[in-house]
C-alpha cells in the first residue's frame, strides 16, 4: 500500500474515500490517533493517512489532485 494523500481528519479522509470508491479504487486509512479523540489536526495529531494499492497510486493521486483544484 502507498500513501497518496494526508488528510487533515477523519472528515476530510471520509470525502476522499468516497470519491476513490466511486472510481473503484478501495483505500485505507492510516492514523496516530483516535478519531473521537482528536477531530482536528494539530501538528499533525488528526492527520489521515490514505493508502491504496501500488497499482492504483498515481490514478488516486490524480483523482484527488483533480478534486483539490475544483
Amino acid at each position: 500500500m502507498i500513501e497518496v494523500y494526508k488528510a487533515k481528519g477523519e472528515l476530510e479522509a471520509q470525502v476522499i474515500k468516497g470519491m476513490l470508491a466511486s472510481y473503484g479504487i478501495p483505500c485505507l486509512f492510516q492514523s496516530h490517533a483516535a478519531s473521537s479523540v482528536h477531530t482536528f489536526a494539530i501538528d499533525g495529531m488528526g492527520e489521515v493517512r490514505i493508502l491504496v494499492s501500488e497499482d492504483k497510486a498515481d490514478e488516486a493521486k490524480r483523482l484527488i489532485r483533480v478534486d483539490d483544484d475544483v
